[in-house]
C-alpha cells in the first residue's frame, strides 16, 4: 500500500499527480513555460488538499530528475524536497527519459520483441538528450547529449527497429531515413506516467538523500557526435 505525490517539470509542461497503489487518483497538467515557479506551488497545494480531504496519508514524493530544462528541474526538485521535509516523506527520483517511455509502452503493446525505445528531449540546434531502452526499460544506452545527423544510430538501426519519440524526435524525422526508424508523435513526460516507475522504486526501497540530491542537468556533458557507436 502506498500513496505517492508525483512532480514533473523537465520540459515546458508543469504536471502534478497522486497515485495510490499505482493507480492515479489526481492529476493536473499545464503548459506553463516560464511560469512554472508560479503555478507548481498551487498545483501541489491542490494535490495535498485532495489527499488530506480524503484522509489519505502520503508515503513518498517522486520527482522527474532530468535531463531537461535547468530551471524546470531546479523548481521541481526544490518543491519535492520541501514537501519531503515538511511531511517527513521519502524522495524518489525518476529519469525523465524513462518517464517519457511509459506512455509508449502503455499505448503500444504490439511492438516487436527486439524493439528499442529512444526517448528524446530537445536541446539546441540538432542536439538532443536521449537514451536507448528495451521494452522492459532495460538500459541499452545511458543518457547522453547527441548531435543528430544522417549516420546517427546507424549500427543500432541495422539490427533493431528503433522507436523515436519526445519533443527532440521532431528534428530527427527528416534526417533518420532508415526503414527501421519509426516515430511516435505527441509523447510527453507527464506526472501521471511516473506512477508505475515510482511504485516499483518504492517497493524496492530506492530512495534518495533529501538533503543532497540534485537533478540530472547534463551541464557537464560533452555532446557526443553521432558517428560514435552507441552500443
Amino acid at each position: 500500500m502506498s500513496c505517492i505525490l508525483h512532480i514533473e517539470t523537465a520540459t515546458d509542461l508543469c504536471s502534478v499527480a497522486v497515485s495510490e497503489d499505482g493507480q492515479v487518483i489526481f492529476e493536473q497538467t499545464e503548459q506553463t513555460g516560464a511560469a512554472q515557479s508560479r503555478r507548481l506551488g498551487s498545483m501541489v497545494d491542490e494535490a495535498l488538499s485532495f489527499t488530506d480531504s480524503h484522509a489519505i496519508p502520503f508515503d513518498a514524493v517522486a520527482v522527474s530528475c532530468g535531463p531537461g530544462s535547468y530551471t524546470g528541474l531546479r523548481i521541481g526538485v526544490s518543491m519535492a524536497k520541501g514537501v519531503c521535509y515538511g511531511r517527513k516523506l521519502q524522495l524518489i527520483a525518476l529519469p525523465t527519459l524513462q518517464v517519457l517511455s511509459v506512455p509508449v509502452l502503455l499505448q503500444h503493446d504490439d511492438l516487436p520483441e527486439d524493439a528499442l525505445l529512444c526517448p528524446m528531449i530537445d536541446a539546441r540546434r540538432m542536439e538532443v538528450y536521449c537514451a536507448l531502452y528495451t521494452r522492459a526499460l532495460r538500459t541499452m544506452q545511458q543518457t547522453q547529449a547527441m548531435v543528430i545527423d544522417e549516420q546517427s544510430f546507424a549500427d543500432v538501426l541495422a539490427e533493431h527497429p528503433v522507436y523515436f519519440f519526445g519533443n527532440g524526435s521532431e528534428k530527427c524525422k527528416s534526417v533518420l531515413n532508415h526503414p527501421n526508424a519509426h516515430f511516435f508523435d505527441n509523447v510527453r513526460p507527464l506526472a501521471k506516467y511516473m506512477a508505475p516507475l515510482a511504485e516499483r522504486a518504492h517497493a524496492n526501497g530506492q530512495f534518495e538523500d533529501v538533503a543532497y540530491f540534485e537533478p540530472f542537468y547534463l551541464k557537464d556533458f560533452v555532446a557526443t557526435v553521432s558517428k560514435k557507436k552507441i552500443i
